[in-house]
């Protein structure tokens, strides 16, 4: 070993020694790595996994990490047009600093440069050692809040002599370990520990913690240690609502759940599945000012006469119901779109009152043969009373009647007061 790789070798063992006088906080880490080496051609050796390296080293700062770095590899030789040329066994030392952005991110990309010694030893052949320079980068990627890392890098190895120099490109990955006084952190910074738990910032998922209080691992108040006056699993600490009733489920603050957001808590309200936007009263049901059993928001007639019959807007239901809306192409019984929503909330108001019989009256105007008129609005009554039924009503309560044009409502001179002739209307046999 020449007087150069001696020196190397004092200085990298002074440096750890001056870094080991420096902050307790700072860390140690060893990282083993198997290697790949693509050579220079003249060395005339295969491009291979051929050995092995160890990284030693220590964070000196944020930023700047110091190590050093001590490999092995034994390389084929090259079979060319001559033979194959001889192995190489490569002895790698260098002492080398690291540069990182950011060391306490998860995934930390570096930057490094280094100077070193490199020991060949041609088989067979002679021994040669050169000084080293090298450079390259590479990422250190941390397997959660442990001490075990990923270490990747790749870098160029400049091995230089009067003017023969050579440059080997290596690629190394490795596990990388972290240990010393700093325990689990991941860099040398002396975290702070605020609220004075005993759990650093970093890890403290609860910063503002009473002094006093007894934390986990996390730097959380201990449930099962903390005092909770009510009973509902959320500690008096954290309790916005210290009094809520024994049982009662609660919010992650203590306070009683609104399961349907209407104002009133879960464990007083009667009415737990309330519509959006309905107005309660202090049971959390709806609130229906004339009783006729529609909600105020919905109620289009709130001043109800007490005892009648409404329909599903809370309007009074009349001895006949009017079917607006309900219309049929000119001279069939084909029914026009627009029909199905006006049957389905009739449908919805009929069984409302399941005691009730219904005639489905079919009319037309005086337009063409009386007795095909009527024929006419019998089926157009058919066609509305088979639709109430899919609808939910019980077909036993309707009955289709077609009268044809004998019960006008408007007079049949003008196309105004034929097209109001032409109607379906439910008619209220039984109140």
């Amino acid at each position: 070993m020449n007087r150069l790789a001696t020196r190397l070798i004092f200085f990298m063992i002074a440096s750890f020694s001056m870094a080991q006088a420096h902050a307790q906080t700072e860390t140690w880490y060893v990282s083993p790595a198997i290697v790949y080496t693509d050579d220079d051609p003249d060395r005339q050796i295969q491009d291979e996994i051929g050995g092995g390296q160890i990284h030693v080293g220590r964070h000196m700062s944020d930023h700047f990490t110091l190590e050093g770095l001590f490999g092995y590899s034994n390389i084929s030789g090259w079979p060319g047009p001559g033979g194959t040329t001889p192995d190489q066994q490569h002895l790698d030392i260098s002492a080398n600093l690291l540069a990182f952005y950011d060391r306490d991110a998860g995934f930390a990309p570096y930057a490094l440069v280094g100077l070193g010694y490199l020991g060949t030893n041609l088989d067979p052949g002679g021994d040669e050692n050169r000084p080293s320079g090298t450079a390259g980068m590479g990422f250190v990627w941390t397997f959660g809040r442990g001490v075990y890392s990923l270490r990747s890098e790749v870098r160029a190895r400049l091995a230089w002599e009067n003017n023969n120099n050579l440059v080997d490109w290596l690629a190394s990955v490795g596990v990388q370990y972290n240990f010393g006084a700093a325990g689990r952190a991941r860099s040398t910074r002396t975290y702070a520990d605020s609220d004075r738990d005993g759990v650093l910032d970093i890890w403290d998922e609860c910063p503002s913690t009473p002094p006093g209080t007894d934390v986990g691992p996390n730097g959380c108040p201990l449930r099962d240690r903390q005092p909770d006056s009510d009973n509902d699993n959320v500690p008096d600490i954290r309790d916005v609502c210290p009094n809520t009733p024994a049982g009662v489920p609660v919010t992650p603050s203590g306070c009683s759940l609104d399961s349907d957001n209407d104002g009133v808590t879960s464990d007083r309200d009667r009415c737990p599945a309330t519509s959006p936007g309905a107005v309660v009263d202090e049971f959390g049901c709806a609130r229906d000012d004339d009783n006729d059993g529609v909600p105020d928001h919905v109620d289009r007639c709130p001043n109800t006469a007490i005892g009648a019959r409404v329909d599903i807007s809370g309007c009074a239901i009349q001895d006949v119901i009017r079917l607006p809306g309900v219309n049929f192409e000119t001279g069939i019984n084909v029914i026009l779109p627009g029909a199905e929503p006006i049957l389905r909330a009739a449908a919805a108001t009929l069984n409302l009152y399941p005691e009730v019989q219904i005639e489905v009256a079919g009319h037309t105007d005086s337009v063409g043969d009386e007795e095909m008129n009527r024929d006419l609005s019998l089926q157009r009554a058919e066609v509305v009373r088979q639709l109430l039924v899919q609808f939910g009503v019980d077909e036993s309560r309707l009955t289709a009647v077609g009268y044809g044009e004998a019960q006008p409502i408007q007079d049949n001179v003008t196309s105004v007061g034929r097209a109001a002739n032409r109607r379906v209307e439910l008619r209220i046999l039984e109140r």
